[in-house]
């Protein structure tokens, strides 16, 4: 499956962890929040240092964090038990991780123990130790299986593993051989590559992969394992800084591709894996402003691709088919084009027909099935409304190549398996009706549109519990983002679920800046542009006030990494329309980051925030938005940042400078006003933990914590009553 609007974004100031999932176009989804509850990861004790002297603000929320803690970890384990496809299916096992490593299952002798495949304490060194000091306070090092691949005839297999604290990533290969009976061992460990972001199997013994230096991917190896051990040969290098390098298999698993993007151009390479050749060649050279991802289908490659100049061509998308052996542009010919209004989101080929993900122009799920061989005959296949995130099964080695699984969810209905059937376009729920663990009959799904300052139409996703005319009472929770092209991120969240139980109602501004409603969305709040997304965020809540949702002094924003950006600036400008807020990962610094050429996304990242250096103009525009440096002295809403010490993607450096001037400015405010005129001053708590996630601990412990402490943090600034725990049912 090809996430086809976050494909050209890159290596931005984006999230890791929606990085790997949207970089990595046919593969399974890296650990979620049910793998955290699962402890699907292997710890260890290591000496990183403690940054909670950095810290400070937090006490206040404690007592209450202890609170929320408690609920928290009851939601996960009452969701602990919903489809992820986490199970790998081989010709003969089902692999599955655990606390300790990768095992297997037989699937004809299901009644036999389960094998262990791959054994995470060796792979991190964690041995039984003598001599170890007891009384030392460590914190923990963890190992986690990001994702496994089998090679062809399952004689192989490749699991990338990645260190929670420092984001070292590393790909371990197995040599799978015939059961061993008891005692059970691990399968024999044939290599450890180092850096490793992508990889596929082009036949038992060859593997592809690419690796990761800082945050760019711009190398592709190939492994050859033969009888005597192994060898290292280079297949490609990427010169460009600003593009992104990636290997995949298309769902046939017949070709292999490396896919080279940037915000502005794509290369793909393939090697055709049913041939003895395996030297890749480009389908379409570099061309600006030509974005395009390719599947295969028999003899033929089909593919998606966006031009993003729709002047020269009527269509933002269109779906187009060439023969393998003659793949340029030149050859291309056209099966389908969607509606105008409609965007793309996803590509795959299954059996006879091709599959897209679209998001219709009111913004809701569908799917797209055109048949390749009669495409005029295409028809949409319509998704259950509260659908606001879809994410596709990648096929085992056995599985059927005819249908289509996948998972449907949204921020608080938890995910529901279905399967596609394109040959008679049937749709079938694997609960039969479409429900899931939590019925989501018990909550409204409503979507809106805000009219931006310039006329535009920003869509709104809203979420409550009683009609919309009785939130005026209600606490609001509003997310953003607006940046690189990425869709707001709409995947289920415990935390959401029980948000929503207690009452909350809780907003989704799709801003200009994200991918929403495709690459000119994006472009709109580039560079000059940035503006934009400040005010989409404004005339969204003026909206949802506007309808009688809730009010600014019930109401809290909260976004992650550059999502800071316009809810910094829509701070700075008006105050008055919230009264907390919660920043992860922030990125509040724009003018200073975007000057210092050594931090190691600058360069990469002018496209999306402008040149202050060489481009006098693009510096005056960051100067007018940039949150750190348009700070005042005014009264502000209360503020909870967090940040991580090793982060890469946001210096520390600049949340600490953000932290420190704005409680100046709340200060000096406060020192301004007689004492009879002032407001209660706001609280500006911040978090400061070890380690180099750019979006949090994959620790689950830790995890509950953080998230505990925001709702503390809101439950205190916003003057709500903490919820009452539901009473027990006497016998």
């Amino acid at each position: 499956m090809a996430c086809i609007s976050p494909l050209f974004f890159l290596s931005a100031r984006v999230p890791m962890q929606f990085r790997v999932k949207f970089w990595e176009l046919t593969a399974c989804k890296r650990k979620t929040w049910l793998s955290w509850s699962l402890q699907r990861c292997c710890s260890s004790d290591t000496s990183l240092s403690s940054s909670d002297h950095l810290s400070s603000g937090l006490e206040r929320y404690r007592d209450l964090q202890k609170y929320f803690r408690r609920r928290l970890k009851d939601a996960y384990h009452r969701f602990s038990n919903i489809p992820d496809y986490s199970v790998v299916s081989g010709h003969h096992h089902l692999y599955f991780t655990e606390e300790d490593g990768i095992y297997r299952m037989d699937k004809k002798q299901s009644h036999l123990e389960p094998e262990q495949v791959l054994n995470l304490r060796q792979i991190s060194g964690e041995l039984e130790k003598t001599g170890l000091e007891n009384n030392k306070r460590k914190q923990r090092f963890q190992w986690t299986v990001q994702r496994i691949r089998l090679s062809p005839q399952e004689r192989h297999l490749a699991a990338s593993l990645k260190c929670t604290h420092t984001e070292e990533l590393r790909c371990v290969v197995v040599r799978l051989e015939r059961r061993r009976f008891l005692p059970l061992h691990p399968q024999h460990v044939t290599l450890t590559l180092e850096k490793v972001f992508s990889f596929e199997w082009a036949t038992d013994e060859i593997l592809f992969y690419s690796t990761l230096e800082g945050l760019r991917s711009s190398a592709v190896f190939r492994l050859d394992l033969t009888s005597s051990g192994s060898r290292i040969t280079s297949v490609f290098e990427e010169m460009q800084p600003d593009v992104f390098v990636e290997v995949a298999l298309t769902r046939d698993r017949q070709i292999l591709t490396i896919n080279c993007n940037s915000r502005t151009s794509s290369e793909v390479l393939l090697s055709d894996i049913a041939t003895s050749n395996l030297d890749p060649f480009v389908v379409q050279p570099r061309q600006l402003n030509l974005l395009y991802h390719v599947e295969h289908w028999r003899s033929r490659l089909i593919i998606l691709w966006y031009f993003t100049e729709t002047f020269i061509f009527p269509f933002n998308f269109q779906v187009v088919q060439a023969p393998v052996s003659e793949p340029s542009m030149d050859s291309w010919v056209s099966l389908f084009a969607p509606e105008p209004g409609t965007t793309i989101k996803d590509m795959d080929v299954v059996g006879d027909h091709c599959v897209l993900v679209a998001r219709t122009p009111v913004s809701e799920l569908a799917l797209i099935v055109v048949p390749l061989i009669h495409p005029k005959n295409a028809n949409i296949v319509q998704l259950p409304s509260w659908a606001c995130a879809i994410k596709t099964k990648k096929p085992g080695l056995a599985d059927q190549q005819n249908m289509l699984e996948f998972l449907i969810s949204s921020p608080v209905h938890p995910p529901v398996p279905y399967c596609l059937h394109p040959e008679n376009g049937l749709l079938l729920s694997g609960t039969g009706d479409g429900s899931s663990p939590e019925n989501q009959a018990d909550y409204i799904t409503t979507r809106l549109e805000a009219c931006s300052q310039d006329g535009t139409f920003v869509p709104v996703t809203l979420f409550h519990t009683v009609p919309v005319e009785h939130l005026r009472q209600a606490p609001l929770l509003v997310h953003v983002y607006g940046a690189y092209g990425r869709d707001l991120n709409m995947e289920f969240y415990p935390e959401k679920k029980v948000m929503l139980e207690q009452g909350w109602a809780l907003a989704y501004c799709h801003v200009r800046g994200g991918g929403e409603r495709g690459l000119s969305w994006h472009r709109q709040a580039c560079v000059g542009g940035k503006r934009r997304g400040v005010e989409d965020l404004q005339a969204c809540l003026h909206h949802l006030f506007s309808l009688g949702v809730s009010s600014p002094s019930l109401t809290a924003l909260t976004a992650c990494s550059a999502g800071a950006v316009p809810v910094g600036a829509l701070c700075n400008r008006h105050p008055i329309l919230m009264r907390a807020v919660t920043l992860q990962a922030p990125f509040l610094d724009v003018l200073g980051t975007m000057e210092d050429h050594s931090l190691p996304l600058t360069l990469e990242d002018r496209d999306e925030w402008g040149d202050p250096v060489g481009n006098p103009e693009q510096r005056h525009i960051i100067t007018s938005y940039c949150p750190l440096h348009n700070i005042t002295p005014q009264h502000y809403p209360s503020m909870l940042l967090t940040a991580y010490s090793g982060d890469n993607m946001v210096p520390l450096a600049g949340v600490l400078k953000y932290t420190e001037q704005l409680k100046k400015a709340v200060h000096t405010h406060s020192s301004m006003k007689p004492k009879s005129e002032c407001k209660p001053a706001p609280n500006i708590a911040l978090n400061i933990q070890p380690g180099a996630n750019h979006l949090g601990t994959e620790d689950f412990e830790l995890m509950l914590e953080e998230e505990a402490l925001k709702l503390a943090f809101l439950y205190m600034e916003l003057g709500l009553d903490p919820p009452r725990p539901p009473r027990k049912r006497r016998r």
